[in-house]
């Protein structure tokens, strides 16, 4: 039996404890990188909310609030007053969609880009002083399982569930894990690729750890 499968008992395996103590983790990490974050740009009148924003714009190029808000893993209101605020302080801008009249993109101006870039580098920086111990391997796993964790949660919030693929002893994927139960693609389906029209998230965070804060909603 692999490491993590249960084994009959109903008791949880160590793989799983290890999974409930990333779980537990997770809320208090977020608090404290948002809170760090708030800190970073005291002086900038942004809110962690807006650098998240400005973060995804740098990195994704134009997005309309929708599809800003499905890449963030947030609701559009939000997202909507951060964009508003953002345009305030001149950095951000509409721009015409042409795959949509109705919906203008959104898009950084060169205030903005030099506020996002100026933001990063100093991050970058901080990254490197204190966490320059870290093996670039265990940072690779880690995003892993959160990628892994994050998919799975995406399911069960939305009240579906994605069978996982399966590897035949030959080494072929079973095709059953290809679609959800509502013929939603699968964990691994184009909906996982780098930015598509539709908005979906699946870069890695260009600075991990300080996306998706809800401050300043």
């Amino acid at each position: 039996m692999r490491d993590g499968e249960g084994d009959g008992s109903g008791e949880p395996t160590a793989t799983e404890d290890l999974l409930y103590d990333v779980i537990r983790r997770l809320w208090p990490l977020h608090r404290t990188i948002v809170r760090a974050v708030e800190r970073e740009l005291a002086d900038t009148g942004l809110t962690a909310g807006e650098h998240a924003l400005l973060d995804a714009l740098c990195s994704e190029g134009p997005r309309t609030v929708p599809q800003l808000a499905r890449s963030m893993g947030l609701d559009r209101q939000p997202v909507q007053r951060w964009v508003n605020h953002a345009a305030e302080l001149g950095l951000v801008a509409t721009a015409p969609n042409p795959a949509h009249r109705r919906s203008s993109l959104i898009r950084l101006t060169t205030e903005g880009t030099a506020a996002i870039r100026g933001i990063q580098q100093f991050e970058a920086t901080e990254l490197r002083e204190r966490l320059a111990d870290l093996p670039t391997e265990d940072v690779r796993s880690a995003l892993h399982v959160l990628d892994r964790l994050g998919e799975e949660f995406r399911h069960l919030a939305n009240g579906s569930r994605v069978q996982r693929e399966e590897t035949d002893s030959k080494g072929s994927r079973d095709s059953r894990g290809g679609e959800g139960m509502n013929g939603s693609e699968g964990t691994n389906g184009s909906s996982r690729s780098t930015a598509t029209a539709e908005g979906h998230d699946s870069r890695p965070a260009p600075t991990p750890l300080m996306h998706k804060g809800r401050s300043g909603e």
